[in-house]
C-alpha cells in the first residue's frame, strides 16, 4: 500500500463524517471544477455524494413590473425623514404587484452507497485528502488485514474514479445509486416528486440512474464496476461483487439530457476508458497539480503531520498552530480549483459539495460573498479562473439593464445582490437588498483587476470598459445633486447594517431593522473606484475619450470621507445616521480594503481613522467570513498580529473538522453571532487564503510591499510565485537573523515602488536590466524600472 503520510499537503482525519443527519457537511471533497464528489468515510456503509456545477432546481423567474416611479416617492419620504416608510416603499410596491421571483437551489445529482461487511472491528482508521493529487482516501485495519478506498474526479477523462483494495485481496461489496435523502422536513415533498421520476437499470457490470428535474430535463449517471477476479451479481437495484482481488469503479454523469441517449453515450465512454486506477490518476495529476502549485507557501518546518482533530484542538486552546494556517491556505486553494473552472460556473458557497435540496444561502451573493471568493485568485496565480465570474454575470446583462430601468428609471445596470444561473432579476424582496445598488460597482473591481494582472488590451476594450461604463451610466442617472454641487446618494445601504439610532429600542432582535439611508460611505467609495478605473482604462485604450471630462467632473462631486467623535470613519456621511459597531459587515472600510484608494503612505490621519473603524467592531457580532474579511483589513493596516488573531478566532469558532468554514459558531461560545443554524459558507475558506497573502504581500499598480503585516510568530518562512500586476515574487525570510532573500521577476515591463520590511532594511538589491532608485517615501522604499523578463535579486548584506 502507498504510504501517503509524508506529504505536507495531506488533510488527515481520525474520524469519519459525523454531523448528525447532515454527514455530507463533513465529507471530504474531490472535484474537477465541473463534477464534485464528497466522501463520508464510513467503513461499513460509505456514502459518496456526486454533484454537477450546472444542476439547479426550484427557481422561478417572474416578470419585473415597472415600478420606477417609486424612486422619487422614496426620496420624498426620506426628505421628510420618514425613513422607515421610505425603506419599505420599493419592496412593498413590488409585493403589491404580485412579483414573486425565487432563486434556484443547488440540486444533488446522485448518491453512491457502498456496503462492506466487517470481519472484525476497525482500527487505525484514517480518511484523507491528498491535495497534490486531488484524491480522497479512506483506510483502516481489521485484524491484520488493511483496507483502502481511494477516489478522485479526473480532469483528464471527466470521470469519477474509485478503487477498493485490501492486503488479503478478497473483497465483497455492494453498490447502489439513488437520490440522496433529505435532512430537511420542508424538502420531503420535493424529494418524493423526484423519486417518482427515477429511472434505474442494472445490467452486466453497469448501474444506470436518471431522474427528471422541474424544467423537464433529465439528469443522471452511469456506473461501471471492473473487478479483478470474483463474481458479480445483480439483485434488485444493487450490484454485488464477491471475493474480488481488487475493485475499480468509474462513473460519468449528465445533466439536461434524455436518459436513453445519455445512458448509451456514457456507457460507451466508460468502455472506451482504459487503464487501472493508477494509470488514470497519472493522466489526471499533471492537470490538477499545475493549478494547485501555481504558488506555494511554507510557514513551518514541522515534518510530522498532525490530524485535523489534533490541529483544531490546539487551535481551540487559543492560537491556531502555524501548520494549521499553512494547511488552510493550501486547502482553500484546493477547494477553489476543485470546485470551479475558468469556463464553468463561478465558485459557490458550498463548492460542488452541497448535500441537500434547499441549502441556506447557496445562491451567488454579491454584497460580500462572491467577491471574497475571488480576492485571492490573482496573487495566488489563479487569474485564469476569474473569467467564470464575468461569464456568469454577462449572461444576465439583459436582466440587469431591465432592473435599472424598471426599478429606478435609469440607464446602465442594476445587479441584485443575490442571483442564480439565469435569474438576474430581483429576488430577495427586502429593503436591505432591494435598496442596495453597489453590487455592479463592486464586481467591476474584479473586471479591472483582471485586466491589470493580465495586461490584455483586447479584453480591456471588449469586456472590461463596457462593463464599467454600464455601471457609470447608472450612476449618471441615479445620483442627486446636493448643496454645493456635491452628490447625494439615496436610497443608500451599507450592507447589511442599520444605523444605531434606528435599532429597536426594546432590544428585540430583527435581522435588518432599517438599513436604508442617505450617503453610505461604501456606495461613494465603490463609485469613486469605478470612475477612476474607467478614466484610467479609457485613456489607456484611447476609447470613450469624449466622456472622460464628464467622469472627471463626477469625481469632484463625491463628498469627502468623514470621521466621527470616536476618531473612526463614519459609515454614513449624512448626519441623520449614527455609526453602529455591533455588526459583521465592515463595508465602509472599502477604500483601504478591498479597495486600494488609501494607504499609509498617502494620508496617515485618514488611515488611522479607518483603523479605528475596524477596531470598534464588536466580536460577538462576527461570522466566519467577516473574521476572514477583518483579517485582510488588519493586514492592509500593517498589523499582522491582529490579522492573525482574526484567523485564530475563526479557527476555534467557525471550522468544521474537515476544515470547511461555516457562517457562525453553532456552539454559542461568544465568538460569533448567534443563529439557530450554522450553514457552510466556503467564502471564508477563500477569505483565509487572501488574508494570509495580504500579510505577506501588498499589491497595487504602483506599489508592492514585501511582508507588510508579518505576524510576530511567523519568524521564518517562504513564498514562491506570488503575483503582483506585472510580475512574480518569491521570497524567504528569517526575522531572528534579519535575513531576507528573494527574487522579483518582471513578466511585463515594470515600473513600481518596492517596500522592504524594516527588519531587512540593509538588504542588497541587484539585477541586470533593472534600474533601482531610492524613493522619497523612506529608507526601505525603492523605485524599480524593469525590462520584460528582468529579475531583481534580494540578498542580505
Amino acid at each position: 500500500m502507498i504510504d501517503k503520510n509524508n506529504s505536507s499537503n495531506i488533510i488527515s482525519l481520525k474520524y469519519p463524517a459525523a454531523w448528525w443527519r447532515n454527514m455530507w457537511r463533513e465529507g471530504l471533497p474531490s472535484g474537477s471544477g465541473k463534477v464534485g464528489a464528497s466522501v463520508s468515510g464510513g467503513v461499513s456503509v460509505e456514502k459518496i455524494l456526486i454533484n454537477h456545477e450546472g444542476l439547479w432546481h426550484m427557481g422561478k423567474k417572474d416578470t419585473l413590473p415597472d415600478v420606477s416611479y417609486t424612486l422619487n416617492e422614496t426620496r420624498e419620504l426620506m426628505k421628510k425623514e420618514k425613513y422607515n416608510e421610505a425603506s419599505w416603499h420599493l419592496t412593498n410596491t413590488l409585493k403589491e404587484n404580485g412579483y414573486r421571483t425565487r432563486l434556484a437551489s443547488f440540486l444533488p445529482l446522485v448518491e453512491l452507497t457502498l456496503r462492506m461487511q466487517q470481519t472484525e472491528g476497525f482500527k487505525h482508521y484514517r480518511r484523507e485528502v491528498d491535495m497534490d493529487t486531488g484524491e480522497v482516501l479512506v483506510r483502516w485495519k481489521e485484524g491484520e488485514e488493511q483496507f483502502e478506498r481511494n477516489l478522485f474526479v479526473s480532469r483528464a477523462n471527466d470521470v469519477v474514479v474509485y478503487e477498493i483494495k485490501s492486503t488479503s485481496q478478497s473483497l465483497t461489496t455492494e453498490l447502489q445509486l439513488g437520490l440522496r435523502k433529505t435532512d430537511s422536513n420542508s424538502m420531503e415533498l420535493r424529494v418524493k416528486e423526484l423519486e417518482a421520476t427515477v429511472q434505474l437499470k442494472l445490467e452486466d457490470h453497469f448501474i444506470f440512474f436518471a431522474a427528471k428535474n422541474d424544467d423537464n430535463t433529465e439528469y443522471g449517471a452511469v456506473l461501471r464496476m471492473i473487478p479483478t477476479g470474483g463474481k458479480v451479481i445483480i439483485e434488485n437495484d444493487r450490484l454485488f461483487c464477491e471475493d474480488a482481488e481488487h475493485i475499480q469503479i468509474m462513473m460519468k454523469v449528465f445533466i439536461k439530457g434524455e436518459h436513453v441517449q445519455e445512458w448509451s453515450r456514457l456507457q460507451q465512454e466508460l468502455l472506451d476508458i482504459h487503464g487501472d486506477y493508477q494509470d488514470l490518476l497519472q493522466a489526471h495529476i499533471p492537470i490538477h497539480s499545475q493549478l494547485f502549485h501555481t504558488a506555494s507557501l511554507q510557514l513551518s518546518d514541522v515534518k510530522e503531520d498532525q490530524s485535523n482533530e489534533e490541529l483544531l484542538l490546539e487551535a481551540y486552546e487559543g492560537e491556531a498552530p502555524i501548520q494549521l494556517i499553512e494547511k488552510l491556505w493550501n486547502y482553500g486553494r484546493y477547494l477553489f480549483i476543485s470546485g470551479s473552472r475558468p469556463e464553468g460556473q463561478p465558485f459557490g458557497m458550498y463548492g460542488l459539495w452541497g448535500g441537500d435540496y434547499r441549502l441556506m444561502w447557496c445562491h451567488r451573493m454579491a454584497n460580500e460573498n462572491i467577491q471574497m471568493m475571488y480576492w485571492h485568485a490573482a496573487v495566488g496565480g489563479l487569474s485564469e479562473f476569474v473569467p467564470a465570474l464575468f461569464n456568469y454575470y454577462e449572461e444576465m446583462m439583459d436582466d440587469f439593464r431591465e432592473n435599472a430601468r424598471k426599478l429606478y428609471g435609469c440607464r446602465g445596470i442594476y445587479i441584485p445582490a443575490g442571483t442564480t444561473p439565469g435569474i438576474g432579476v430581483p429576488n430577495q424582496i427586502v429593503p436591505v437588498i432591494m435598496n442596495w445598488t453597489g453590487a455592479a460597482g463592486w464586481l467591476a473591481q474584479h473586471y479591472y483587476d483582471y485586466y491589470l494582472y493580465t495586461g490584455d488590451k483586447e479584453l480591456l476594450v471588449e469586456k472590461v470598459l463596457p462593463f464599467l461604463k454600464e455601471v457609470v451610466l447608472f450612476y449618471e442617472d441615479f445620483l442627486v445633486m446636493g448643496e454645493g454641487g456635491i452628490y447625494q446618494y439615496l436610497p443608500s445601504v451599507s450592507p447589511e447594517n442599520t444605523p444605531e439610532n434606528f435599532m429597536p429600542k426594546d432590544g428585540k432582535h430583527l435581522a435588518h431593522p432599517m438599513p436604508t439611508t442617505i450617503n453610505a460611505t461604501m456606495d461613494f467609495a465603490i463609485m469613486k473606484e469605478v470612475l477612476q478605473h474607467l478614466i484610467e482604462g479609457a485613456n489607456e485604450a484611447s476609447i470613450y475619450l469624449d466622456e472622460i471630462e464628464k467622469w472627471e467632473k463626477m469625481l469632484t462631486r463625491i463628498p469627502l470621507y468623514e470621521i466621527n467623535q470616536d476618531g473612526a470613519i463614519r459609515e454614513w456621511l449624512h448626519p441623520d445616521f449614527d455609526d453602529r459597531y455591533n455588526h459583521r459587515h465592515i463595508s465602509h472600510v472599502y477604500p483601504v480594503f478591498p479597495g486600494r484608494e488609501l494607504n499609509q503612505e498617502q494620508d496617515q490621519e485618514l488611515f488611522e481613522a479607518f483603523r479605528m473603524a475596524v477596531s470598534k467592531r464588536i466580536l460577538g457580532a462576527q461570522t466566519g467570513w467577516s473574521l476572514a474579511h477583518m483579517s485582510s483589513i488588519w493586514a492592509r493596516i500593517n498589523d499582522g498580529d491582529k490579522a492573525l488573531e482574526c484567523l485564530n478566532i475563526l479557527s476555534r469558532s467557525c471550522l468544521l473538522n474537515n476544515l470547511f468554514t461555516v457562517h457562525n459558531d453553532w456552539r454559542n461560545m461568544g465568538l460569533s453571532m448567534e443563529i439557530e443554524t450554522a450553514p457552510i459558507q466556503l467564502d471564508a475558506s477563500m477569505g483565509i487564503i487572501n488574508a494570509v497573502q495580504e500579510m505577506l504581500l501588498f499589491v497595487s499598480p504602483k506599489l508592492i510591499k514585501l511582508l507588510p503585516a508579518l505576524p510576530t510568530k511567523w519568524k521564518k518562512g517562504k513564498v514562491t510565485d506570488f503575483r503582483f500586476m506585472t510580475g512574480r515574487v518569491s521570497v524567504s525570510w528569517n526575522t531572528e537573523t534579519h535575513a531576507l532573500c528573494g527574487e522579483i521577476v518582471a513578466d511585463r515591463e515594470t515600473e513600481i515602488t518596492l517596500k522592504l520590511p524594516v527588519f531587512a532594511a540593509n538588504c542588497s538589491l541587484t539585477g541586470d536590466d533593472v534600474k533601482i532608485i531610492e524613493s522619497s517615501l523612506g529608507d526601505t522604499y525603492y523605485n524599480l524600472k524593469m525590462d520584460n523578463g528582468a529579475t531583481l535579486y534580494i540578498n542580505p548584506m
